[in-house]
């Protein structure tokens, strides 16, 4: 299973935080996978509606957050908005967001050679 995750929106932007995090399943420690594969399934992602309902009045600088998924042959994409009033979809988006942070740090600490003044 494959998770494109995207966040848009909110009152500061952060352009780190809006880019694209793919998430492959097959990449993670067996007992996340599992416990993706659980939270997809509660949310019945594949179900839902690809927009969210209207977005409340003077909701100026809401999140937006876009999850596409492929599992085989299906592919779904689904537009959330601050709330989530579903509490499965909201436990899926926190997962997703957890896995999108590990991999950015995960990058940071990659990429950043260390300090020539800080012992190693």
């Amino acid at each position: 299973m494959r998770i494109r995750y995207v966040m848009e929106g909110g009152i500061a932007f952060f352009p780190g935080l809006s880019k694209p995090v793919t998430i492959d399943s097959r990449k993670l420690p067996e007992a996340e996978a599992r416990e993706l594969e659980r939270r997809v399934q509660a949310a019945r992602f594949f179900d839902q509606p690809p927009q969210p309902g209207p977005i409340p009045r003077g909701a100026a600088d809401y999140r937006q957050y876009t999850l596409t998924i492929q599992e085989g042959s299906r592919r779904h994409t689904v537009q959330l908005v601050d709330p989530v009033e579903d509490p499965n979809l909201q436990a899926l988006l926190e997962f997703v967001q957890a896995q999108a942070r590990s991999q950015r740090e995960a990058k940071q600490g990659h990429s950043t050679p260390p300090s020539p003044d800080k012992p190693t």
